[in-house]
């Protein structure tokens, strides 16, 4: 036994010998690592970008024309300077809080301040103690007194935050109240405009002579009306001038305008001055034929078959979209406007009835102005579909989603929400392949479905996205320029368009027109007529 613990604890004792040695060699190569470090530390050369930065802040301080002396942590100057950049900012808090005598108390110490800085530079020595105390003890008090009365920095947050709800609120009925008065002068007939429909119906009924000279070209011209190897026009409008525009536009900028049929519809009140007007200036239009209609004329259009005409002259109709008393205001002022009350603004979904002998028809709103030859329209493919027209998908604002009420299952069922839009104005309407599918059936269906207003708002861009939803062929842009009624519009786009659309509230014959393109519609004005200077028209 004692034996075995003898060679036990020897064996203990051998271990402990060895295991010392271990850390001994381990401390000494720990100790030769630090001393190498230690000496490479010593032999690091200094950073060269510390030169640099010195370099830059020497030129930083001469640069802001600093003194040493400013820079010291025991300046006065910089002490004097930092309280005027703050009571500068609380003469600002101070005023705009009403409180004018606090406001007037600081800038009077501000310029005490500034003067002992400017009588210390000019004598050229640092602002002692004895100087500088008087003046820093007083801002001080003022300083603190700012603070009292909290103008501190959260404080002025808070009444920032207010002032800026304030002034949104502000802007927000600013904006409401401009939106309609804009409406207003858009809906205005200039007094100009409603003289010269007088001067012209006059002068018609008192003039049996015009009367007999139109008459008689009309007999003569009867069977242009009806022949589809001419090109063929229609505009549905009650302003004079403005069709006169897209009449002399298409005649000037036409290859063969003995090939051009114009067929216009207005309405009883201006049918006898749209046909003073044309008859007295035919010889200008280098052999274009003009038809003028009245749609009190059309048999067929009645309630019992139109059923927006129905809609219109119901009074409900009419409170909703004029007095806005059924929806507490909610109804936007731009569909409150007498155009989509108007039976001229939804003639174009009639176009195959207006002219059932006509097979191809090109329709122009009244505020296009035509600056190419239009005759190559008339041999566009349009594919089998029925509607020829510029699409307006460029960016997501004229997709189907933004005119139509996909909360409603009868729409989200039967349109893509992402389908294309395309523009009314300039529109190539195949009648043949209309009358075949009966579009005008379709269009009936939706209005029919749209009595409560729960598909669409008033108007004819929505219905007509649904009636001519599949059947609809997208034009060369260049056709039809839009914008130049409420937007500004790229000069290249502008002089490749062939029909250029004044589309929007500053139409060209208003004093609120866009200016700069009043000069691309105003050239087919006949200014020189005696009656547009009688009535002062410029």
């Amino acid at each position: 036994m004692n034996r075995r613990r003898g060679l036990d604890f020897r064996r203990a004792g051998g271990r402990r010998k060895i295991s010392n040695v271990v850390w001994w060699v381990l401390s000494a190569i720990v100790i030769t690592l630090f001393i190498l470090i230690l000496s490479k530390a010593t032999q690091i050369e200094p950073r060269p970008s510390i030169p640099e930065r010195r370099y830059r802040h020497e030129k930083l301080v001469e640069g802001m024309n600093m003194t040493e002396e400013m820079l010291s942590p025991t300046s006065f100057a910089r002490q004097v300077n930092d309280q005027i950049a703050l009571a500068k900012a609380f003469v600002v808090i101070a005023k705009e809080s009403k409180n004018l005598q606090f406001a007037w108390d600081l800038s009077a110490q501000i310029r005490n301040s500034q003067l002992l800085l400017s009588t210390a530079a000019a004598s050229r020595r640092p602002l002692t103690v004895l100087d500088s105390e008087p003046t820093i003890r007083d801002m001080a008090v003022l300083l603190y007194q700012a603070q009292q009365l909290h103008y501190d920095s959260a404080t002025m947050i808070m009444r920032l935050k207010a002032t800026i709800q304030s002034l949104e609120a502000q802007m927000s009925s600013v904006t409401d109240k401009s939106a309609k008065y804009a409406q207003i002068a858009a809906e205005e007939v200039p007094k100009s405009l409603y003289c010269l429909g007088v001067r012209l119906t006059t002068d018609w009924f008192q003039n049996s002579e015009l009367q007999g000279n139109l008459a008689e070209r009309s007999y003569a011209l009867a069977s242009k009306l009806t022949d589809n190897s001419l090109y063929h026009f229609c505009v549905f409008s009650d302003n004079i001038v403005a069709t006169s525009v897209v009449v002399n536009s298409t005649a000037l900028n036409s290859k063969a305008p003995e090939k051009v049929v114009f067929h216009l519809v207005t309405n009883e009140i201006n049918y006898a001055a749209m046909k003073s007007w044309f008859a007295m200036n035919m010889d200008n239009l280098r052999g274009v034929t003009v038809e003028v209609q009245k749609f009190e004329d059309f048999r067929w259009l009645n309630a019992s078959y139109v059923p927006v005409l129905k809609q219109l002259q119901d009074s409900d109709t009419q409170s909703y979209y004029f007095s806005g008393h059924n929806d507490d205001g909610r109804t936007p002022i731009k569909f409150r406007n007498p155009k989509y009350l108007s039976m001229l603004n939804h003639l174009r979904f009639y176009i195959p009835e207006v002219f059932p002998a006509l097979k191809k028809m090109v329709f122009l709103d009244d505020d296009v102005v035509v600056q190419k030859d239009l005759s190559a329209l008339f041999s566009i493919d349009l594919n089998r579909n029925v509607n020829g027209a510029v699409e307006t998908c460029m960016e997501t604002f004229h997709r189907y989603h933004k005119y139509l009420n996909y909360s409603h299952p009868l729409i989200r069922s039967h349109f893509d929400p992402d389908a294309c839009g395309w523009a009314f104005g300039m529109n190539v309407f195949d009648l043949v392949e209309w009358r075949k599918r009966n579009v005008t059936g379709i269009y009936h269906y939706w209005q029919e479905k749209n009595v409560d207003r729960t598909l669409w708002k008033l108007g004819t861009l929505p219905p007509g996205l649904l009636t001519f939803y599949g059947l609809t062929e997208a034009l060369e842009p260049s056709w039809h320029v839009l914008g130049l009624g409420y937007a500004n519009v790229d000069a290249r786009v502008i002089d490749k368009g062939a029909v250029l659309h004044f589309n929007g509230n500053l139409k060209p014959w208003l004093k609120i027109g866009m200016e700069k393109y009043k000069p691309l519609w105003e050239k087919y004005v006949d200014y020189s007529h005696p009656f547009m200077q009688q009535c002062n028209f410029h």
